[in-house]
């Protein structure tokens, strides 16, 4: 590495920094979550808006590597957040509604997503079909749970029961799309079509990671003298994370499933503050590493030769996208006696897809069952159905409001959920 990558490295670093942190302030000022503005950040620094000529200058070839090693650790210590956070007993006392809601919210964006792909196959042919269809049809089924948790939280949904069981049906969303998306890579072999047989080491490495739950347990403790999390413990759970990244990527799978998979082995009884603590760390440490990956997918994103073909199927990817999740947590939603203003707030939540959107289109990309006009397209698509939550729930909040019924009426739904009426439905 040259002294001149290095200036070039800490200039970019610095002004992707700036740039995600402007227009995060920018998106939570107008409603939408930070990670909003960083995606946007990185696409405006892209070739869409720069032009190819200049994002070359600003982001120099030799340079890019070192930020996509910055991006990948990035996403790993997201992914490890991601399953950390799952939550395992938000499914009591509401498995019935979560399994409602989960099997729509995926099952109808996927089935609907299956007849996007054959359409898209048309301007984008590919010799993998079976993987291409497949791949769609779970892009458009994903649902980002850390960005839908934050949604709760800034918006005061999160101890309500309908914020308890949004969180509950993503992340039963959740773990079937990373399974998914690993049956996926493991049908196409990874980069270069290799790694067919050694992605059947994967149920083994879980079954590993189940029976060293007690060695974790003793890993991560004692707790410091207040019960809170030492630096000692930190540093086990970061290695711990990054080497079960290394240990998927070397059986051929991608490296954001170690990481998901050892935070969701963590043990979860008696630790809670621990957790807590954990994940608020790894945080600082995403907050300034995943912008960089937000540039080096912006850095992929060419939306200058979208023509009249290419808004037809960004309108279509739209529709399923939105369309199909919608109705599909809805109906699922609603077959299960939830009412209806409780299951129009869960299938809004359910549309947000945020960075864990990226997160599978760059393993799309890297599969090659994306081309470069596609994989634009989807971003789009990740960015629109994240900013359309917060309107969308306001609007729903208002029309549930103007809705004539005495408000225990209107809190029926709540009580569908199985747990005592808590937020704003208690209050009313």
């Amino acid at each position: 590495m040259t002294s001149q990558n290095i200036q070039w490295l800490f200039l970019d670093l610095a002004l992707i920094f700036v740039l995600a942190r402007a227009l995060g302030a920018v998106a939570a000022r107008v409603g939408q979550p930070p990670v909003v503005g960083e995606i946007l950040a990185g696409v405006l620094l892209g070739p869409s808006l720069l032009g190819a000529a200049p994002a070359g200058r600003l982001f120099p070839t030799d340079v890019r590597p070192f930020l996509s090693a910055l991006a990948n650790i990035g996403v790993a210590l997201f992914m490890f957040t991601v399953g950390l956070e799952l939550e395992h007993r938000a499914l009591r006392g509401r498995t019935r509604v979560t399994a409602g809601a989960a099997l729509g919210s995926t099952l109808v964006p996927f089935a609907l997503g299956l007849g996007l792909a054959f359409y898209l196959l048309r301007g984008h042919p590919h010799d993998q079909r079976t993987a291409f269809v497949v791949f769609v049809g779970l892009s458009v089924s994903v649902t980002a749970f850390p960005v839908l948790a934050r949604i709760l939280t800034d918006r005061g949904l999160a101890r309500t029961d309908t914020g308890g069981l949004a969180l509950a049906t993503a992340a039963v969303v959740d773990v079937v799309a990373w399974s998914a998306l690993a049956a996926v890579q493991a049908a196409v072999g990874g980069p270069g079509g290799q790694g067919h047989w050694r992605a059947a080491l994967l149920l083994p490495f879980i079954a590993a990671l189940v029976l060293l739950r007690p060695v974790l347990r003793r890993a991560l403790g004692p707790a410091g003298p207040d019960g809170a999390l030492t630096s000692r413990a930190f540093a086990v759970a970061v290695t711990g994370a990054l080497l079960s990244s290394a240990a998927t990527e070397a059986m051929g799978m991608h490296y954001i499933f170690g990481a998901f998979l050892f935070g969701a082995a963590l043990p979860r009884e008696g630790s809670d503050r621990i957790r807590e603590e954990l994940a608020g760390r790894t945080e600082q440490l995403t907050a300034l590493l995943l912008p960089v990956y937000f540039v080096v997918a912006g850095l992929k994103v060419d939306l200058r030769g979208v023509g009249a073909q290419g808004i037809v199927e960004l309108l279509a990817i739209l529709a399923v996208a939105i369309g199909g999740k919608f109705c599909g947590t809805y109906v699922g939603a609603r077959s299960q006696g939830l009412a209806g203003g409780p299951s129009a707030t869960l299938a809004a939540l359910m549309n947000t897809r945020g960075l864990t959107e990226l997160v599978i289109l760059g393993v799309g990309m890297e599969l090659g069952l994306l081309d470069g006009p596609l994989y634009s397209l989807m971003v789009v698509m990740a960015l629109v159905t994240t900013a359309m939550t917060g309107p969308l729930l306001s609007l729903i909040d208002r029309r549930d409001r103007r809705r004539p019924g005495p408000p225990a009426q209107r809190a029926s739904g709540e009580a569908a959920a199985g747990r005592p009426l808590s937020g704003r439905a208690a209050d009313a």
